[in-house]
């Protein structure tokens, strides 16, 4: 370009340089985890934090269970209200992602299990616009608060670094597309505005088939 810019003011000129290939950035593709160690971190609350109350774990446990059950952003976990709660009756939340954009996506009913749980054991008093995860003094929830408690668990239970809330809704996507899910389906619930950024997944899963199917010492 700058070359370019020489030529158009009668400065330089270099052909040479337009032969000159720019180097390939690195692709990149999402990092799931495989369904035992998602698992494994949405139940590691109480491995986290092992001191805290009852209520803190269940709260841990509840956010990381809408990440992986749900698919949610941390962000959108975190930003839910007291009555958009996922309660009993309820199997579909209403979500705000990114740009403002709405999306409805399912509750399975362990997540529900869960949230309910929390609410029956968080000690503050939640209105029905307050936040529904909250700290130990009242205010919202945040992300870094998440991300800390899963960065222990995943210490504890010897978990690769790529193992944080974010990986957990990398793992709904991909799961379920190892499972058959159309891929328009999981773009719409993943709330993604064009389907090339949902295909990323699709060349995570033709990994994961092709580790599946490797050779392996028959007593390894």
């Amino acid at each position: 370009m700058f070359f370019r810019f020489l030529e158009r003011r009668g400065l330089g000129k270099n052909d040479a340089v337009r032969a000159v290939a720019l180097p390939k950035l690195p692709h990149s593709v999402p990092k799931p985890l495989t369904a035992p160690k998602a698992r494994a971190l949405v139940e590691s609350a109480d491995i986290a934090t092992p001191d805290a109350a009852e209520w803190i774990t269940a709260r841990d446990t509840a956010v990381l269970a809408l990440l992986y059950g749900s698919g949610l952003r941390i962000s959108e976990a975190l930003s839910l209200a007291r009555k958009d709660a996922p309660v009993r009756g309820r199997d579909m939340l209403r979500v705000t992602g990114k740009g403002d954009k709405t999306r409805v996506v399912p509750v399975l009913p362990i997540v529900r299990e869960a949230v309910e749980r929390y609410l029956a054991l968080c000690p503050i008093e939640l209105g029905s616009d307050d936040p529904l995860f909250v700290g130990v003094r009242g205010g919202p929830l945040s992300p870094a608060s998440s991300s800390s408690s899963s960065r222990r668990a995943r210490g504890a239970l010897g978990l690769p670094d790529t193992a944080t809330p974010h990986a957990l809704r990398h793992s709904f996507a991909t799961h379920l597309l190892g499972a058959g899910a159309d891929l328009r389906a999981i773009q719409e619930l993943l709330g993604h505005a064009s389907l090339s950024t949902t295909q990323g997944y699709t060349e995570v899963d033709r990994e994961l088939s092709a580790e599946d199917l490797r050779p392996r010492p028959p007593r390894a």
